[in-house]
């Protein structure tokens, strides 16, 4: 049989026709695509963390409900007893499994712009997949339009990152209030930036049957453990544990999460050099010519360049050897748009200064 009848009869339509997720190579580039945290810890923490996985049991299968590493998690973000965690291979996972939960004609709705992998896993499982365009002015949501959309589509599940990517706004709480009351199904507040924030829907949990809040602690500064949680009722994690595969989270990031997040201070100390940063790149990038940028409660800044010059920006950033995100392709909100990850003061001075130079080129 040839290779693309094959193809056809044994995969689903739906899978045929995504596109793989790429991930840009930063080989040899400063990189500032990806929201990652560009700290790493001093020697003695790493000394330290080295001690604590010296008698790993890799022989053994792990904890399959990494019963200690949600502990410290409950803890630390203070989650009443009668609220469960579900801990996942990064929040992708925890997506996932959420989808996969679902009935095949299930709806699902996001903001537009949101975070990729709402729509492309949606579309993986043959799910109805709605985004509800922001409100162009300040990429808030638009609440007639969500809730005229909840009434129409009746979503099992509604996704709002809390703040966004790619714009990095925080939503306004009326708005997000409007949205968790009128759903009839799940609402997931992603949290992965919380962290950059100080804000958060967590302690909220108990006011709403519905509502799931769900964090990473990969912009931390672990996003090479690969982990993400989900809060909400023991009845909800409950139905989601019965799709998680066993094992899910390895021994190493059980024990490498664990030791880390005993060392609260160093990741605090990270996050306020990060906003500091923050701050710095956002007031530079207002003051270039021709550049508008959006405030942002993230690790990274969104920013508009002018017309129809994003990709030729961008190939020029890259060939002086900073990568950043293009998002000018995805059209609509983001038409002439750039984001930039905040990176060392070196990593952001190195930014500015191409894009300075890129911009006098044109």
């Amino acid at each position: 049989m040839p290779q693309n009848d094959l193809i056809a009869s044994v995969f689903r339509q739906e899978v045929r026709a995504l596109s793989a997720y790429k991930v840009a190579d930063a080989t040899g580039l400063i990189k500032l695509d990806a929201m990652e945290n560009p700290y790493t810890w001093p020697d003695d923490i790493k000394a330290s963390w080295l001690e604590a996985l010296k008698d790993c049991a890799l022989n053994r299968y792990p904890d399959p409900e990494a019963k200690a590493l949600a502990a410290t998690l409950k803890r630390l973000n203070q989650l009443p007893d009668q609220f469960e965690l579900l801990l996942g291979n990064g929040s992708d996972e925890i997506i996932q499994l959420l989808l996969m939960a679902l009935p095949s004609n299930a709806c699902v709705m996001a903001p537009d712009p949101g975070f990729v992998m709402y729509k492309q896993l949606s579309h993986c499982l043959g799910l109805n997949y709605h985004g509800i365009p922001l409100r162009a002015d300040d990429f808030d949501l638009d609440v007639p339009a969500m809730l005229s959309a909840i009434e129409a589509h009746q979503p099992s599940v509604i996704f709002l990152a809390y703040p966004n990517n790619p714009t990095g706004n925080l939503f306004s709480e009326d708005a997000m209030l409007a949205v968790i009351k009128a759903a009839k199904g799940l609402v997931v507040i992603d949290e992965a930036y919380a962290p950059f924030a100080d804000a958060s829907f967590i302690d909220r949990l108990d006011q709403f049957d519905n509502l799931l809040v769900m964090r990473t602690v990969s912009k931390l500064g672990l996003a090479g453990l690969r982990l993400g949680y989900i809060a909400g009722s023991r009845a909800i994690i409950e139905q989601l544990n019965k799709i998680r595969l066993p094992y899910n989270i390895n021994i190493l990031t059980q024990i490498s999460a664990d030791f880390a997040l005993s060392n609260k201070s160093l990741f605090d100390s990270q996050t306020r050099q990060i906003c500091a940063e923050r701050a710095g790149v956002f007031g530079q990038l207002n003051n270039m010519d021709g550049i508008t940028a959006y405030p942002s409660a993230a690790n990274f800044i969104l920013f508009r360049t002018p017309k129809n010059q994003a990709d030729s920006i961008f190939a020029s950033l890259k060939k002086q050897g900073v990568l950043i995100k293009n998002l000018a392709p995805q059209g609509g909100l983001l038409s002439d748009c750039l984001r930039v990850t905040i990176g060392t003061p070196e990593e952001n001075k190195a930014f500015l200064a191409a894009l300075r130079k890129s911009l006098a080129g044109h």
